[in-house]
């Protein structure tokens, strides 16, 4: 199993419900097992830039590259980008 972790920050802060619910299209994409996009709590003093998380379970590394090939993708990505300032990602092997 893949955990794919993604963090994003808005540039302005009335993007951030833009930022979140333009992502929450990605779920649509068949390929992953969990999908969630939910906004940070921000309850870490010492760090309070990201404004929204994206968390999905994939089944392989296949499954993780077909999300990412999904003609949604990169339709979601494009009309996201202009309104975030950061993108971090992870990608986690993990026992199922």
């Amino acid at each position: 199993m893949i955990r794919h972790i993604v963090f994003f920050s808005a540039k302005r802060q009335e993007d951030v419900e833009a930022v979140r619910s333009g992502l929450l299209a990605l779920g649509k994409i068949p390929h992953s097992r969990l999908f969630e996009v939910t906004l940070n709590s921000k309850v870490d003093p010492l760090c309070d830039r990201i404004d929204v998380v994206v968390y999905a379970e994939f089944e392989d590394e296949a499954a993780l590259a077909a999300y990412k090939a999904h003609p949604l993708y990169a339709e979601t990505t494009a009309k996201v980008r202009p309104q975030r300032e950061l993108r971090f990602s992870a990608d986690i092997p993990a026992s199922a």
